[in-house]
C-alpha cells in the first residue's frame, strides 16, 4: 500500500509538471493573442485536470486505508509526519523527497496560473477598449452578486 502511495505521488508530480509546462504554452498563446493555440492549451488543460482528480481520489482512498492502520493519526497530521510512519527508512525518504516535489510543481503551476489570469484580464481589457473606440459606447462590465446581471451604459443616440 506504501508503494501504491508513492506510485500515485510520483504521477501527481509529473501530471502537476506537465500542467506548469501547458501553463507556460498558454501565456505564449496569451501574449500573442493566438486562439487557437489557446484553444488547444484549453482542451489540453481539461485533460490534465481529469487526470489529476483521478490521482488525488485514488491518493485520497489510499491515505485512508493506511491511517486505518497507524493510530497516532488524525485530521490535523501534516503529509510529512504520516510518511514517517512508513515501514522502512528508505521509503519515508523516498515520500519525503516526492512531497517536496510536488510541493513545488503545485507552487510553480500557481504562480503560472497568476500570472495568465493577469495577462488573459489584460487582454479582455484591451479588447473591450477597442471596442468602445470602435462603437463609442462605454461598456462597463458590471455582475451581479450571482454573476447573472450585466449593465452596459451606452451612448447612442436612437432618434438619430
Amino acid at each position: 500500500m506504501w508503494q501504491d502511495l508513492t506510485e500515485v505521488l510520483n504521477k501527481l508530480c509529473k501530471v502537476y509538471d506537465d500542467l506548469a509546462n501547458l501553463g507556460e504554452k498558454k501565456r505564449d498563446a496569451l501574449v500573442i493573442v493566438d486562439m487557437d493555440a489557446l484553444s488547444k492549451v484549453l482542451d489540453q488543460e481539461q485533460i490534465i485536470a481529469a487526470k489529476i482528480q483521478k490521482l488525488e481520489q485514488q491518493r485520497g482512498a489510499i491515505l485512508l486505508e493506511l491511517s486505518k492502520n497507524i493510530s497516532a493519526v488524525n485530521a490535523e497530521t501534516k503529509a510529512q509526519d504520516f510518511y514517517k510512519n512508513a515501514p522502512t527508512p528508505y521509503l519515508t525518504k523516498k515520500l519525503l523527497e516526492i512531497h517536496e516535489q510536488l510541493t513545488l510543481n503545485v507552487e510553480r503551476t500557481l504562480k503560472i496560473r497568476e500570472t495568465n489570469q493577469i495577462l488573459a484580464q489584460t487582454a479582455l481589457d484591451a479588447v473591450t477598449f477597442k471596442l468602445n473606440r470602435l462603437s463609442g459606447a462605454f461598456i462597463e462590465p458590471t455582475y451581479g452578486t450571482k454573476g447573472n446581471i450585466v449593465t452596459h451604459q451606452k451612448k447612442f443616440d436612437y432618434n438619430a
